[in-house]
């Protein structure tokens, strides 16, 4: 394993602590770690439902972060790792706030805006281009939303189950 893939896992090991936060308090989990030169300046879980706002997901939260760290909207040189491949709004951000680099640990067949339902990030229009890396730990990742909903649909099932026999 080369330096670099070490360092990409070590940062997705944190961004999947981030991501079980966001499980913990009911939100799908995802987490974001950014960082610069070496250390964390913005971190984030998904928290749209806690906070009763569509933009709380996790890149969005560790974009804000870094850019009051580093009191500067434009993030230069950083490198945002997300457990879950970035929706349209997010990766507009990313490309707003000149993120250099972006690791990815799952696709996300049904919003992924980096490849998978469609390209932002790599659209020749854009203004900015940002390095890609997709894949880090993806077992995990992709594990970690499966059972979340998994476990979603099992609570569903139970509480409909509950309330059929209340109505019998």
């Amino acid at each position: 394993m080369s330096e670099t893939e070490a360092t990409d896992e070590y940062w997705m090991r944190h961004a999947l602590t981030l991501a079980q936060r966001a499980w913990e308090e009911g939100e799908i989990p995802v987490g974001a770690v950014l960082v610069y030169e070496g250390r964390v300046i913005g971190e984030g879980w998904n928290r749209p439902i806690g906070h009763h706002d569509p933009t709380a997901h996790a890149e969005i939260m560790a974009l804000r972060q870094g850019g009051l760290v580093l009191q500067n909207y434009r993030l230069l040189n950083t490198t945002l790792y997300v457990t879950l491949e970035p929706c349209v709004m997010c990766a507009g951000a990313m490309v707003h706030s000149r993120i250099g680099r972006l690791v990815f640990g799952a696709r996300d067949a049904k919003t992924g805006a980096s490849g998978s339902l469609m390209d932002v990030l790599g659209h020749p229009g854009m203004n900015h281009k940002i390095q890609i890396t997709e894949g880090i730990m993806a077992a995990d990742c992709s594990s970690m939303l499966s059972d979340f909903f998994r476990e979603r649909r099992l609570e569903k099932k139970a509480l409909r189950e509950k309330v059929h026999k209340v109505a019998e």
